[in-house]
């Protein structure tokens, strides 16, 4: 596949071919909640389908959902996680949502080495291991906006880099093989 540039727009229709991006981002409002992105795989991983000639949902274990609160408590996250079945139905169950002000909290205890304490959603976002990744689309005004601190063509065409921003270098390959197993078209970069 020969590397090509894409716009936004483009980009967007691709990830929202997936029927489930679609109707999480048509419902994501109902949730009420501050800087709210669908991230992650629900969104890189359907153009990555799309793009091998597979249905934009196969195999994506989840959608990942990204908001901001202050409130740090378990108690508060826990509150916006038990609506999702009023909003999303039986489908709730393969979105996780998390509060990225809360994640320092977690993280060093499951990932094994530290994690600042974020101000944003879009910070969050800008920490995924691989950069080409770091990709957020939300609901804005009568479309959609995509949040890609690193753009979106080395998602469109495939390519793996390490965030420059995250470490240690050994989770950016266990992360970038896991996806080479999968798409076995991907690129994967060293530096």
């Amino acid at each position: 596949m020969l590397a090509e540039s894409v716009s936004d727009a483009d980009f967007i229709d691709f990830a929202l071919r997936n029927p489930h991006n679609r109707a999480i981002l048509e419902r994501i409002p109902a949730l009420g909640l501050e800087d709210v992105w669908l991230v992650a795989g629900a969104v890189f991983e359907t153009v990555w389908n799309i793009r091998a000639d597979r249905p934009p949902d196969e195999n994506i274990a989840d959608y990942d959902i990204f908001y901001f609160d202050e409130d740090l408590s378990w108690e508060a996250e826990d509150r916006h996680i038990r609506c999702l079945p009023n909003v999303f139905g039986e489908f709730a169950e393969r979105i996780e949502l998390r509060n990225q002000a809360r994640v320092h909290l977690w993280y060093p205890d499951r990932f094994g080495h530290d994690y600042p304490q974020l101000a944003s959603s879009r910070e969050g976002i800008d920490r995924f291991l691989v950069a080409g990744t770091c990709i957020g689309i939300r609901p804005a005004g009568d479309g959609f906006e995509i949040y890609a601190p690193f753009g979106v063509d080395d998602a469109w065409n495939g390519i793996l880099r390490p965030n420059p921003n995250m470490g240690p270098p050994q989770l950016y390959r266990v992360k970038a093989e896991k996806y080479r197993a999968r798409w076995p078209w991907l690129t994967v970069m060293e530096e």
